[in-house]
């Protein structure tokens, strides 16, 4: 049996690795013969030195009760169109050695596989550049034992149950189900139970069962079972959970296959929510400096065209990482392709600080390559040109625009006025804006922002007035920006009548916005209309779209202490004490003498306890998914915000939440306010933890019903509601049936008759017809001011429309 079971294993050994140096096989009197392959230490170092070999190959261990239920192999490639592995925690750090089914992943793309297209250029070829990995790696596969190749019966009799039954049931229910097995079942059971999962293309289920068996006691990390699972995920966009699988990889001191890198980074670049784009930079970046892999041309080409077409301006990280990208193309000796050189020229014309240098660098790499600049390369150029002041470059490059006959687009007029206005030719800079009527048929949105600009800088009242009332009569949107050029003109003028005109019809015309009335207020303050500058700081605190910030608190400070009004000057001081502003320094000065006659009031601590407003709106958020941590004693929590970039609301809602909880927030120096932001830690908010998050999971609290008042169902609404293509309205919600059940009744208790449906672990509430109208009703006074068209429901919006 010993001479038997050596010859097995040596035809393993042989097959795994070809070129291996001396095979030793052991034979101890126990039921395992294992076999040791020897690889020169070279391999495992230097990947890079022999594209066709990866550093790391298994060690398999064996049963060898008889040659025939050795080992039969459980190839993947039965499951071509399968994505890839995933995560698992490892449990047991002791044990760190090469396991039963450890490996470096294999990867074969099936002749009837059907591929998704994405948006992101040439991703699809990144996704099919995954037959790199088999020019670059041995192929090797996982081999776990079949069922019918145990020994015990009823251990193949309760394994081929676990194999029908897993697949059936949902997460909760399947752990419940191993848990009842534990007493049995070990890492090779579990194992073969995760790559039956997979070959049923049950991916996710494999995972669930893979997170169960990295919390046994007997658990030994398997680095070939965690790269197949990753890639698994990652073929099929799953990108958290492969990025789970990912980090147990890296959190095990190991470097992830060359295929778990590139196909993590796929998956990001596959999706579209907040971050993704970050989170594939941060992959690529390691795949190159920590792997030392060679990406394919393809993903560095995919990653980045999604860095030059993503939403918001360029910033310096990006064009670091435009750079990067670049570097590596040519230091791998990679094609260089056209839109390579012409998006990074773009990245670097649209900096603050332009690089003309790195840009003519560029062009002359671009031209020895032999790619004719485009269209697109000469306005980057004419932008960077403008910026700097550059009239000559400006002109000649204006002339090379032309010469390419392909029309000249309306930013290139924006871009040749800049350059003129910072020159100070500003006589020159309004030609060229009457030139785009010859050229275009008229000024767009941009020309008539930038010239008003221009205009507004040297003073120029009357011109600047007649191009504003030019502007309102062509019907064009977007009026905002050219209103607070005019209101600044005015304020910088002293023409205070001016000023609060134009600040009503902008008003009448734009959404309220805050720097428009900062402008007004200082307005009101410096002439010493205290009263009225009073009322609108009041106006703009209570306004959740408009809101106060620290530059509006100092202008009515300011104001108060200059006139001796030191009751009003301390209520300011107060709430800049607690919404956390800094006093200008020249106002602190002042306010000593206040604070020396008040001085233990004023720096008494102020109680930190959440208003009655606060709390209504935490209770809507939380209803709407608003996320409560604790500390492991349960003694301290803090609240999660979290909004998405995509939604416009959200934008609208996140403004006016840091606001209201801004006494609640870490102190920043950042005025911009991020997508997630969390409270300070503190025992308020436990109360919201143990009813709505106990023991980490969302809930709905008992007494719900006694807690939804107009103003939480409004935030509720705001925060994961939205409105139908039929006008009807939609809530989200999470939670059990019954806290859903105490939640309908309290609808129905307000004579609101809805539906429920559940999709996955989320349920959605609908109000429909007459009912959206009964619950916009209730809600509409809490509702922010620039929300209600996007959310007022259609039977609601037919009876407002009739009034």
């Amino acid at each position: 049996a010993v001479s038997s079971n050596a010859h097995n294993a040596k035809m393993i050994a042989n097959r795994a690795c070809d070129f291996s140096p001396p095979l030793s096989t052991a034979s101890p009197s126990g039921a395992f013969a294992t076999v040791t392959v020897t690889i020169p230490n070279f391999y495992f170092f230097s990947p890079s030195l022999n594209p066709n070999i990866i550093p790391h190959l298994p060690i398999i261990r064996h049963r060898s009760s008889s040659s025939r239920r050795l080992l039969r192999r459980l190839s993947f490639s039965r499951n071509e169109t399968q994505s890839f592995p995933q995560p698992f925690t490892a449990n047991s750090a002791s044990h760190r050695t090469r396991t039963f089914v450890e490996h470096v992943a294999g990867t074969k793309e099936s002749p009837n596989q059907t591929i998704e297209v994405y948006d992101f250029g040439d991703l699809e070829s990144a996704r099919n550049d995954l037959r790199n990995v088999a020019t670059r790696r041995v192929e090797t596969d996982v081999e776990v034992r079949e069922i019918e190749d145990l020994p015990e019966e009823w251990r193949r009799s309760k394994l081929a149950w676990l194999c029908k039954e897993v697949p059936s049931h949902k997460a909760v229910t399947l752990v419940r189900l191993l848990n009842a097995q534990k007493k049995w079942v070990r890492q090779e059971d579990a194992t073969y139970i995760c790559v039956h999962c997979t070959r049923i293309r049950e991916n996710e289920t494999g995972f669930r069962v893979y997170r169960w068996m990295t919390q046994q006691n007997w658990y030994r990390f398997d680095f070939g079972l965690a790269t197949k699972l990753a890639d698994f995920l990652g073929k099929e966009r799953k990108f958290t959970k492969c990025r789970e699988v990912f980090d147990d990889i890296m959190n095990q001191g190991r470097v992830p296959s060359e295929s778990t890198f590139h196909i993590l980074v796929v998956a990001y670049l596959s999706s579209s929510e907040e971050g993704c784009f970050q989170e594939a930079c941060s992959v690529y970046n390691r795949m190159i400096q920590l792997g030392g892999y060679r990406p394919r041309l393809s993903l560095h080409n995919s990653l980045f065209r999604a860095l030059v077409s993503k939403q918001g301006g360029p910033s310096s990280d990006d064009v670091r990482q435009a750079e990067f990208i670049f570097h590596n193309v040519v230091t791998t000796g990679l094609e260089v392709q056209k839109d390579i050189y012409s998006g990074l020229i773009w990245l670097h014309s649209c900096q603050d600080e332009v690089d003309i240098e790195r840009i003519n660098y560029l062009r002359e790499e671009m031209r020895k390559a032999g790619f004719e600049e485009s269209n697109e390369v000469v306005v980057s150029l004419l932008r960077a040109y403008a910026k700097e002041g550059e009239v000559e470059e400006v002109e000649r490059t204006w002339l090379e625009l032309l010469g390419l006959d392909c029309g000249i687009p309306s930013q290139a007029f924006v871009y040749k006025m800049e350059a003129y206005a910072k020159v100070g030719d500003f006589a020159r800079a309004l030609k060229i804006f009457r030139e785009m009527d010859k050229h275009l048929g008229g000024a767009t949105v941009s020309g008539y922002h930038k010239i008003i600009e221009v205009v507004c800088k040297i003073n120029q009242v009357e011109l600047a007035e007649s191009l504003l009332e030019e502007f309102l009569e062509t019907g064009k949107k977007q009026l905002l920006p050219s209103y607070i050029e005019i209101v600044e003109m005015y304020f910088d003028l002293g023409l205070h009548e001016k000023l609060e005109k134009a600040f009503v019809d902008c008003l009448e015309k734009c959404q309220p916005n805050q720097t428009i009335y900062n402008i007004y207020l200082e307005s009101l303050v410096n002439i010493g209309n205290l009263e009225k500058a009073g009322d609108v700081f009041d106006e703009m605190k209570n306004n959740g779209t408009i809101n106060v910030n620290a530059s509006s608190c100092n202008t009515v400070l300011k104001g108060y202490l200059d006139s001796g009004n030191h009751a009003k000057a301390k209520k300011i001081y107060e709430l800049m004490s607690l919404k956390k502003y800094e006093v200008e320094s020249p106002l602190m000065e002042k306010l000593d003498y206040i604070l020396s006659l008040v001085r233990k009031e004023v720096k008494k601590p102020l109680s930190m306890k959440l208003s009655k407003e606060q709390r209504e709106v935490l209770l809507g958020l939380l209803l709407g998914g608003l996320r409560v941590e604790s500390d492991k004693e349960r003694k301290s929590h803090k609240i999660m915000f979290e909004f998405r970039g995509k939604s416009q609301a959200h934008l609208i809602l996140r403004q006016h939440i840091h606001d209201q909880f801004r006494e609640w927030l870490p102190h920043s120096e950042d005025e911009d306010i991020p997508l997630e932001f969390s409270s300070i830690s503190h025992s308020c908010f436990g109360f919201y933890a143990d009813n709505f998050w106990p023991n980490g999971r969302p809930e709905i609290p008992k007494l719900i019903h006694r807690w939804l008042s107009p103003q939480s169902l409004a935030y509720w609404y705001m925060y994961s509601g939205y409105r139908t293509a039929s006008g009807d309205v939609i809530l989200r919600l999470k939670g059990s049936v019954e806290g859903i059940e105490k939640v309908v009744k309290a609808l129905r208790a307000k004579s609101m008759e809805c539906r429920v449906k559940k999709k996955g672990n989320v349920f959605w509430i609908g109000l429909q017809g007459t009912n959206s109208g009964l619950f916009w009703k209730l809600i509409e006074p809490h509702v922010l001011e620039d929300m209600k068209d996007h959310l007022r429901p259609a039977y609601e919006a037919v009876d407002h429309d009739r009034d």
